[in-house]
């Protein structure tokens, strides 16, 4: 009897696996595929578009726009997670055309240091900037870079649409302009070049919208300027009423 226990305890013998204990193969199909891919691409937030317009003061250098808006991308980055901007800077003689990709907190820095400089300083040379509009989470972006293109001769037209056209109107010609120009520079723009350089007004002179939309634009109520949009932005959604601080809380059944 005693040798049989023994005999039990020491075998070794694998246990028999139920019909219902199967080998799980691990399997993948395209839409797995397609998730790791977009994992790869180390995308940590939503992606936004964001398209500004301004004015410029006559005597200030096209160097020191760029310049300034280069050292807020990488202050903003120093201190703050977010994703990288990339986007297009269109410096006119007179006024700005900016677009700008990246995540909403790095957007929000953007905008709050033009604000601390237009309320600090009585002539900034960046002025009556505008948010036109804001596409939220953007499944790509059109730029890989932050490039800058100096208009350096006025782009002239025969007539000027602002003065013939409703606002509906001008804003749909803006978008649809801006749209088919960012669509050709991400086709004919390669990884790690300078960009469209400064003769985009010879290369795809059709393309460019006619500065005198982008100070109507600047000129029109209708849009917000960066202080209200981040007034908006930081005031709470859900407002507490008065009835709601009393103790104990009034039943709404």
């Amino acid at each position: 009897m005693s040798f049989s226990v023994r005999n039990q305890k020491g075998s070794k013998r694998p246990l028999p696996l139920g019909p219902h204990v199967l080998l799980q193969v691990p399997r993948s199909n395209y839409l797995h595929f397609q998730e790791e891919k977009q994992r790869l691409h180390l995308k940590k937030f939503l992606l936004h578009r964001m398209f500004l317009v301004a004015k410029i003061q006559t005597k200030v250098e096209r160097r020191d726009v760029a310049d300034y808006y280069e050292q807020v991308f990488q202050s903003v980055l120093k201190h703050h997670l977010g994703e990288t901007v990339t986007g297009l800077l269109l410096i006119y003689p007179t006024s700005i055309l900016h677009i700008l990709e990246s995540s909403s907190d790095t957007l929000y820095q953007v905008l709050l240091d033009y604000t601390g400089h237009d309320k600090d300083e009585t002539e900034f040379f960046i002025q009556q900037m505008k948010i036109i509009v804001i596409s939220h989470n953007i499944p790509m972006r059109l730029f890989m870079q932050w490039h800058v293109s100096v208009i350096k001769v006025p782009v002239m037209y025969l007539d000027d649409v602002t003065q013939s056209q409703s606002l509906k109107e001008v804003i749909t010609d803006f978008l649809t302009q801006t749209h088919k120009l960012s669509v050709y520079l991400c086709k004919t723009m390669k990884v790690g070049t300078k960009g469209p350089g400064d003769n985009l007004h010879q290369v795809a002179p059709d393309l460019l919208l006619p500065e005198q939309i982008i100070k109507y634009l600047c000129k029109s109520e209708e849009f917000m300027d960066p202080a209200t949009f981040i007034n908006m932005y930081n005031r709470p959604i859900h407002i507490i009423l008065d009835s709601e601080v009393v103790w104990p809380a009034p039943s709404r059944f």
